[in-house]
This record gives structure tokens, C-alpha cells and sequence, in this order.
């Protein structure tokens, strides 16, 4: 999703702004949005009355995304992250954290109008995690852009202002025409901004839990708000997971899949005899045993 074919200003040397939208909320997408033009048109991009997405009332950032969509000089990105990515991949067994998350999409951003042809110069960032670390990352990434990370640069650089906007209103568009994949009955839209501290947003995610499906996907599993809608439904814990080392769970048996039939229970092994008892009915029915010796 962006703008338009590759206009002839894009030979000249540019700048680009980049922000997030959506990185909070337990609800919906985390969305990247990157705004670039020629350098040479940054004082008329002062003027256009960008701000800090924030700040500014949904009808004026509807308003500034439809002017700046019909602007030939600008030209615009974006890389809208699922909630089921962002809950896969900081649940899955090598987690990557939010601010990685984050990184690559940001990262893929500037990649991705380079390959368009775009000559980019100078990129301005809204900084996530240490703004110095992150703007080496970048450097050594694109060696032939000039990075600056700073924190709240969505109010200080105007293309940054442009980007927090392309950011909110593709996220805000895209939680309204959200189509949900769960056909449950007494399913409904009221769910608020998204974020956890919103009276609708906790409301609907009370009324949505299921007891072994958990949520939607809608919702961020990964999230830490979810867990307390948790604490009565169906305890799952999977064989990969390890006991706390400091013995925690006060002395009491790991719960295992295995233990609950999926594939079959798990003898110790002083019960496990030279007969076969315990061992595959395959091994058992052909009277094979296992031997140290040839």
C-alpha cells in the first residue's frame, strides 16, 4: 500500500520521515507509515500544518492524509503488522521482541523506497529503544542514508508529523473495517481505542474470551493484559515448558500433554520392565527388546 508511480522528483536528493501507529493497543495491527519528498521541499512541508498525529482530532487527520495523498510532491508508504504476527512472534520459542518488531518494519520501510528508485538521503526516526543504538543499526544497514533517531520526532521534523498521520489514519481505517474471522455468536464491534486502560476495550475482551480458543484474532495474545482474562478458562501447559529453577510451583508435577492422553503416559523408567510393559504395543506384539550388547 502507498502512493503512486515514481515521480521525477524522486531522482533529486530526498528525505523521509518515519512513525508508528497502534504500538500499545492489545487490539488490532501495529502500523508503519513513511512519508518522503525531494529535500528541496521541506520548507513548503513546514507549511502544510503536520503535527504529532496525537495531538491533532480524527476529522483533521483525515483531512491532512486526503491532502497529502492528492500532493504529487509527496509520496508515501506503509506496512501494516497483523496481530497474529505480533503475537507469534513474540510467543514463539525464540521470541522477537516488540522493538525488533518495530526495527525490521522500519527497516523495511527505507529498503523498500530505495528499490523504487527513490534517492534517499537523509531519513528522520521516531526513536524505540536507545536512540544512539538504534541509529548505528540503521547506519550500518544503510550506509548511504544519513539517519536521525530522536524522541518525540514527530513533533519536532514535519516529515515525521506526515508519517504519524499516514500511520494513525491507515491504522484507525483498518480497525473500523476490520473483518472479524470468528463467526460466535453475540460478537460485536464495540471494542473501544484498543488500548487496555479503555473502559469498551476491557469490556469487549471480557465478553469475547473463549475458555480454550482464548480471544479473537483479533487480539494480541502476546500481550500482558490478556493474561488476567485467563485465569479461568482451561490450563494448558505444553510439554516444552520448563519448571522454574527456583522451584516455584511448590514441589507439584509438571503437567504434561502426554499425561493428559495426546500420547499416552509416560511410565518412569525403574516401572518400565525387560518384557516390554510400557514400551510401543509395535514393539511389544513382535516381542522385540531393546539390547546393549550384540
Amino acid at each position: 500500500m502507498g502512493s503512486a508511480p515514481l515521480p521525477k522528483w524522486a531522482s533529486e536528493p530526498c528525505i523521509m520521515g518515519i512513525d508508528e501507529a497502534g504500538r500499545g493497543p492489545v487490539l488490532g495491527p501495529m502500523v508503519y507509515g513513511c512519508l518522503y519528498c525531494a529535500r528541496s521541499y521541506q520548507k513548503t512541508l513546514a507549511s502544510l500544518n503536520f503535527a504529532d498525529s496525537k495531538t491533532l482530532k480524527e476529522e483533521k487527520r483525515e483531512e491532512l492524509f486526503e491532502n497529502l495523498k492528492a500532493e504529487s510532491s509527496l509520496g508515501w508508504e506503509v506496512d501494516i503488522i497483523d496481530p497474529r504476527e505480533l503475537s507469534a512472534k513474540m510467543l514463539k520459542r525464540e521470541k522477537i521482541n516488540l522493538n525488533e518488531i518495530s526495527h525490521s518494519s522500519a527497516m523495511g520501510l527505507v529498503r523498500r523506497v530505495l528499490n523504487m528508485g527513490v534517492l534517499l538521503t537523509e531519513v528522520y526516526v521516531d526513536t524505540v529503544g536507545d536512540a544512539e543504538k538504534y541509529r548505528i543499526k540503521l547506519s550500518e544497514r544503510f550506509p548511504g542514508v544519513k539517519f536521525v533517531v530522536a524522541k518525540k520526532a514527530d513533533s519536532l521534523y514535519p516529515v515525521v508529523s506526515g508519517a504519524s498521520i499516514v500511520a494513525k489514519v491507515t491504522r484507525d481505517r483498518a480497525l473500523r473495517g476490520w473483518m472479524l474471522d470468528e463467526t460466535a455468536e453475540n460478537m460485536h464491534r464495540n471494542f473501544g481505542s484498543g488500548y487496555p486502560g479503555d473502559p469498551e476495550t476491557k469490556a469487549w475482551l471480557d465478553h469475547h474470551k473463549h475458555p480454550v480458543f482464548g480471544f479473537p484474532t483479533l487480539v494480541r495474545f502476546s500481550w500482558g493484559t490478556c493474561t488476567t482474562y485467563f485465569k479461568d478458562v482451561v490450563e494448558v501447559i505444553w510439554e516444552s515448558d520448563k519448571l522454574e529453577e527456583d522451584g516455584s510451583n511448590g514441589g507439584k508435577r509438571q503437567l504434561k500433554l502426554s499425561n493428559v492422553g495426546f500420547t499416552g503416559y509416560k511410565k518412569k523408567s525403574e516401572d518400565i520392565e525387560s518384557s516390554g510393559k510400557g514400551r510401543c504395543k509395535f514393539f511389544q506384539a513382535r516381542k522385540l527388546e531393546l539390547v546393549a550388547n550384540f
